[in-house]
């Protein structure tokens, strides 16, 4: 191959590569919104209840947006189980965030979310074979490290003790799923645009969620809800849900998983800054410790890709 083509793919390679890491920033801060309005209303409603809602609201803005853009082809919904089993898998993620914030704290929620890079790095070796790097496995595990810090609360002797809350544990079950989902998608994406793809995944999502949590629905009084409920079920449709399921099925298919999952050791700090633009306060600094390792975790991640 000529150098000059060569030069040119490599270049249009590093400018997917920028779009990707801009897409997952937009993401993290997004999702951190998620965490502390579904700290407000989680129990407001029932999780599936607000989920199935959740999904089928975001289903039809994507769904809209995907006839407008790229069309609503028949060839891409070929093979439907592939979008049965991504959106059953982030149904059970969601579920299980909001069961666990029921009891657990925003800050504490989102440190627990930061285990997701160590989780998909496996994942991605499983189904895809992609390969942790030294570099990687280092920030992974400094990441890791703060990450256990705050879910801990910065407490040692509870660290020592294993004490875990209820819903850490229960949310920890359901970021697994979602360090599932991250390399699936690019297991089983055959082509077809991200718009379009996401939107498979929210109806067959919606579908299952329906059927789980219907008995929920039906006894939802929707018209006696409170207005943050409303709030944040609009603002986890559209903006936790829509918006950032599309980031990430464009940048899971121009990064590592693990890279992608990388950028969620910046969740707690956008919820630090969701909690004070709250009106909730400070964290602790011992805490605060541990949201600086996940930081350098995030930067070593982002130095490797830059060497690679």
């Amino acid at each position: 191959m000529p150098t000059n083509a060569r030069s040119a793919r490599a270049r249009l390679s590093l400018g997917a590569d920028h779009k990707g890491h801009l897409a997952m920033l937009a993401f993290s801060a997004l999702v951190a919104g998620s965490f502390s309005l579904g700290a407000m209303v989680a129990n407001e409603i029932t999780p599936a209840a607000l989920n199935a809602a959740r999904f089928v609201l975001a289903g039809v803005l994507i769904g809209a947006a995907s006839a407008l853009g790229p069309g609503l082809r028949r060839r891409y919904f070929v093979a439907p189980w592939r979008y049965l089993i991504l959106g059953g898998v982030f149904a059970v993620y969601f579920v299980l965030m909001f069961y666990g914030l029921q009891t657990a704290a925003p800050i504490s929620a989102a440190a627990v979310f930061t285990l997701t890079p160590a989780l998909s790095g496996v994942f991605g070796w499983l189904l895809l074979r992609q390969v942790t790097t030294p570099r990687m496995a280092l920030a992974l595990a400094i990441g890791g490290a703060g990450a256990i810090w705050v879910i801990f609360r910065a407490d040692l002797s509870a660290m020592l003790a294993f004490e875990l809350g209820r819903g850490e544990v229960i949310y920890f079950v359901g970021c697994v799923a979602h360090a599932l989902y991250t390399p699936l998608v690019r297991k089983l994406n055959r082509g077809e645009p991200a718009l379009v793809f996401t939107f498979g995944m929210l109806v067959a999502g919606a579908m299952v969620l329906i059927v789980f949590g219907w008995r929920d629905l039906r006894a939802t009084d929707w018209t006696g809800l409170k207005p943050i409920v409303w709030i944040g079920l609009f603002y986890l449709s559209f903006c936790a849900s829509a918006f950032t399921f599309v980031l990430l099925q464009f940048a899971t298919l121009r990064l590592p998983s693990a890279k992608v999952m990388a950028y969620t050791y910046l969740v707690p700090t956008w919820v630090i800054l969701w909690e004070i633009a709250l009106g909730r306060g400070w964290p602790t600094g011992l805490i605060l410790l541990g949201i600086a390792l996940t930081i350098v975790a995030l930067l070593l991640l982002l130095k490797d890709e830059g060497r690679h």
